[in-house]
């Protein structure tokens, strides 16, 4: 069943516009290196800015998140999945969206109430916030409605079930807002009260009894694999002020469930891996290893590692993290390594990239075209990662069994240097050499790392940082810095996508970019190194317009008559119905006063953007480089 589909025309049929997934590389954030969460691409317009598209939308969103990379490999963690999402922004509130999930969860997809369990927000009397009862008693109405008495309780962490199935928690679960817990916002922040729901696979499997939570009492939120959380529904409806907390006056709703949680749900099986969702991925696997997933449990974790990482590479490579030992590509390579290691484990001699990849295209092209319209590139990308890792991968594990030997397991004849050489000669990420270690019951500790002779402790230092910047395991905002020199960047980067075409030619399409409040960094199609005198002309082209102090405006549009404007965009299926474009001076004027004039753009974009060029500063480019085939990347800075 195609329970992506099903749960936008339900909400289609609620009146909501249904949007494209955004990128999972986040456009002008430095905060985050990926779309980690449904909410990210939403969150300027829960905080107010209007949506081209209307009060009530929809989607599907693509995310990535590296902090789940080591999660893997059991029944439920992906470092990829989808957050179907719906948004009210300032139009129905918790009446609404909750009788609409209930219908969506009991009547759309036929999960049986019997098995379904809620949270909802404590409440906070020191802080004059009250517990949010209208929700739990929603809840409990509905199950009313199904002949099902429906108790709640509270304090459920230390007292267990307590006989409930709605449950109230502290902030720390059932509260959002961009700083985290209440205690935390700052005067003027909205944020409030959320109430999740969960899917429960019942005592008789065993699954808490058998789990790392065994000693602790069984509730909703315990982790250990007997319930599972299937959605979220925030209601923003409070904001920090000098006096404490008050109702806003526009009230948002945002709901984000995991499409492969969902699909969990309704095959009432808690492992996600074996769903619809992973099906032809599982069996292009077990054709190429000669093995049968699930049938011996040593293997098990295996089969997952590959499923995910390998389905995840295909998405991030679609959408530019080509593998690279830099930013979004190092982990683009680290989980393609990983798989292929995993699938060393499973007997997989032969390069089975290729036939991965095109099997997770297959099965996802009809939601997301653009992997079908880019096979070619991504499966080239992903065998050239492949045949680079597999070249080294044998004769590596042979070093790495030899040294293994002469330590004898003991971790103080280790040295840093010789972890180093494997790492540098090998080309193992950090976490594999570690999880070779693992196996061979060897296990490092940080305080060991960083005491051991060598260079490996850089290594490793540099590796945390890394991981650091990518890990987004729960968003908290995502609206990057929002700060004067950031837009000015933004806009920036508008010129230059524009002055690009100019000097080197209509094939120039952006392919990433980052800002912080140091630098800006553009990534843009090319296949030649930029002379002397192109950046020359690119400079002189965009300081003009800065001189010229050019008007910044925008306006909503369909994208038909964008593309009739001739502004820059990638369309396809990109965008919704209704679009923003802003443009950067005014082309009419521009060219009747000098044919020879700096480049004026015109782009479909979120947003922010300076008014007027005037106040950006002299742009300079610091470094022209290329970052992978085909692929240029300029760094650049206002003076």
């Amino acid at each position: 069943m195609d329970y992506r589909q099903k749960y936008l025309n339900f909400f289609a049929s609620k009146g909501h516009a249904i949007l494209p997934s955004a990128s999972l590389i986040p456009e002008n954030d430095p905060t985050t290196l990926f779309t980690g969460s449904g909410m990210q691409p939403m969150v300027p317009f829960l905080l107010g800015q209007k949506h081209p598209q209307g009060t009530r939308l929809a989607d599907s969103q693509k995310c990535f998140r590296t902090g789940d990379i080591e999660e893997v490999g059991d029944n439920r963690h992906t470092t990829f999945f989808e957050m179907l999402g719906n948004w009210s922004l300032g139009d129905y509130f918790k009446q609404e969206q909750i009788s609409w999930m209930w219908e969506f969860l009991t009547s759309e997809i036929g999960l049986d109430p019997q098995n379904l369990y809620f949270t909802c927000f404590r409440g906070n009397e020191e802080l004059g916030i009250p517990r949010d009862t209208e929700a739990a008693e929603l809840w409990q109405k509905l199950f009313a409605e199904k002949n099902i008495d429906a108790a709640i309780a509270d304090f459920p962490e230390t007292k267990g079930m307590q006989g409930g199935r709605i449950f109230y928690y502290s902030e720390k679960k059932n509260w959002w807002s961009r700083s985290g817990v209440p205690g935390n916002m700052p005067v003027g922040e909205p944020g409030g009260p959320d109430t999740e729901m969960f899917y429960d696979f019942g005592a008789d499997r065993g699954l808490h009894e058998n789990s790392d939570w065994a000693a602790e009492p069984c509730h909703v939120n315990c982790d250990c694999g007997r319930f599972v959380e299937i959605g979220n529904n925030v209601f923003m409806q409070y904001v920090k002020t000098e006096n404490g907390f008050e109702q806003l006056p526009q009230k948002n709703v945002d709901f984000g469930g995991g499409l492969e949680r969902l699909a969990l749900a309704a095959s009432n099986n808690p492992d996600i891996f074996q769903t619809d969702l992973f099906k032809e991925l599982r069996e292009s696997i077990e054709q190429l290893s000669g093995k049968k997933y699930g049938e011996r449990s040593e293997e098990t974790y295996a089969f997952r590692v590959v499923m995910d990482h390998m389905r995840a590479a295909t998405f991030l490579i679609c959408d530019g993290a080509i593998p690279s030992n830099k930013d979004q590509g190092y982990f683009t390579r680290r989980v393609i390594r990983r798989a292929v290691r995993m699938g060393h484990k499973l007997g997989i001699a032969q390069n089975f990239a290729d036939s991965v990849s095109r099997a997770v295209i297959a099965a996802y092209a009809h939601a997301y075209p653009e992997l079908k319209t880019n096979e070619e590139k991504i499966v080239a990308d992903f065998v050239k990662e492949e045949n680079k890792f597999r070249a080294t991968l044998e004769k590596g594990l042979k070093v790495f069994e030899k040294q293994m030997e002469e330590i004898q397991s003991d971790v103080s004849r280790m040295t840093g240097q010789w972890l180093f050489d494997f790492y540098q000669n090998f080309g193992f990420p950090f976490e594999l050499i570690i999880e070779e270690l693992k196996t061979r019951g060897i296990k490092l500790t940080e305080d060991q790392i960083s005491k051991m002779s060598g260079d490996f402790s850089s290594v490793f230092e540099e590796h945390k940082n890394l991981s650091r910047a990518g890990a987004e395991q729960k968003f908290k905002g995502g609206l990057g810095d929002h700060s004067d020199i950031s837009v000015r960047y933004h806009t920036a980067t508008h010129l230059l996508h524009a002055t690009l075409k100019k000097v080197l030619g209509d094939h120039v399409q952006q392919k990433g970019s980052n800002i912080t409040p140091e630098r800006m960094r553009f990534d843009f199609s090319h296949t030649e190194k930029m002379t002397p005198e192109q950046i020359a002309e690119v400079e002189r082209l965009i300081n003009a317009a800065v001189v010229r102090d050019y008007p910044v405006s925008f306006e909503e549009m369909t994208v038909a008559a964008a593309q009739e404007k001739n502004a820059i965009g990638l369309f396809g299926d990109k965008y919704g119905e209704q679009v923003k474009v802003y443009t950067v001076g005014d082309p009419a004027q521009i060219a009747a006063a000098d044919p020879t004039a700096p480049t004026y753009s015109r782009e479909i974009c979120g947003g922010p953007h300076v008014e007027h060029t005037g106040t950006m500063g002299t742009f300079k480019i610091l470094k022209e480089e290329a970052v992978s085939a085909g692929v240029r990347r300029i760094k650049a800075v206002l003076e």
